[in-house]
């Protein structure tokens, strides 16, 4: 690895490592997307609990767990893609190099496929421990029972929104993490690649969570749903 590839590497490595730091450090001064969201799925919740048939919350549900379930499936076909390639042998890493990526040794393109494999694999751990959360959620939502003080509904609330909020955050970060595999993959074309891609999926994502149409109409929406 040469000097440029090791400058690269830790650029990716502060990014991917340091986004959530600073998504934090963000939410506190202008708010960002997933700060919003948060209170936005409180009130929701708390909605919930003051409506006698709750088709509709299970409805939700089902779909967000759909949707987690089809990212898992995805980014489990991809690490067999992506590992078949890495554990397939020489003649199979032969192969892929020969259709565009950079000519390196052997052991740095084992380095390069291993960087996109740890993303996926972190996705896909996001992603199971994201299900797992929303089907606890599902099942608060079908044991929910009648109630009939304000204080209990309020607490049956709060209880539903810290399952659902760090389910739907285990989520978020799952797919974030496709944004920085294809960064990492990135690197098979030179350090200079790599750099581009991680800065670029950087600030997509920073952007998105602060100042894209998105935000600024969930930031107007939690400020009516705010007591």
């Amino acid at each position: 690895m040469t000097s440029f590839d090791y400058a690269a590497l830790a650029l990716f490595f502060f990014c991917w490592l340091g986004y959530g730091p600073l998504l934090n450090l963000l939410a506190h001064r202008s708010g960002t997307l997933n700060d919003d969201m948060m209170i936005v799925r409180r009130v929701w919740m708390t909605a919930m609990t003051h409506r006698e048939i709750r088709l509709v919350d299970s409805q939700l549900m089902g779909h967000s767990i759909n949707s987690a379930s089809f990212f898992a499936s995805t980014n489990l076909l991809l690490i067999a893609a992506v590992a078949g390639i890495l554990f397939g042998g020489p003649s199979a890493l032969a192969g892929f190099a020969s259709v565009g990526a950079e000519a390196v040794p052997t052991r740095l393109l084992e380095a390069k496929l291993a960087l996109v494999l740890i993303c996926l694999v972190r996705g896909l751990l996001d992603f199971i421990w994201a299900l797992r959360q929303m089907n606890y959620t599902l099942a608060l939502i079908g044991a929910a029972p009648e109630i009939h003080t304000e204080a209990d509904r309020v607490a049956l609330g709060e209880a539903a929104t810290n399952l659902l909020n760090p389910a739907l955050s285990t989520f978020s970060q799952g797919v974030r993490g496709y944004y920085f595999a294809l960064a990492a993959a990135a690197w098979l074309f030179g350090p200079l690649w790599l750099a581009l891609g991680v800065g670029a999926a950087f600030c997509l994502l920073v952007w998105r969570q602060a100042a894209s149409p998105a935000a600024r109409a969930i930031r107007s929406a939690r400020r009516l749903l705010e007591p």
